[in-house]
């Protein structure tokens, strides 16, 4: 698992990055303790969670006036 966060940061401070890389270790350890279902529960609620940023990363665009014109 990468450990480099590639998603946008609100304010991009050096604690924030700090933070986001220990979540993602933290994650990276506690998968590996994980049986295959259960990786596979994580999988679908992980995908749920990215859909539903990005639909309301558009749905902020949407309501732009006139972005679509």
């Amino acid at each position: 698992m990468n450990t480099t966060d590639s998603s946008p940061m609100d304010d991009g401070s050096s604690a924030d990055l700090i933070s986001v890389a220990e979540l993602q270790q933290q994650l990276n350890d506690l998968l590996q303790q994980l049986s295959p279902e259960r990786l596979q529960v994580l999988t679908d609620f992980a995908a749920y969670l990215a859909n539903a940023e990005s639909e309301a990363a558009t749905q902020e665009l949407l309501a732009i006036p006139g972005l679509l014109e």
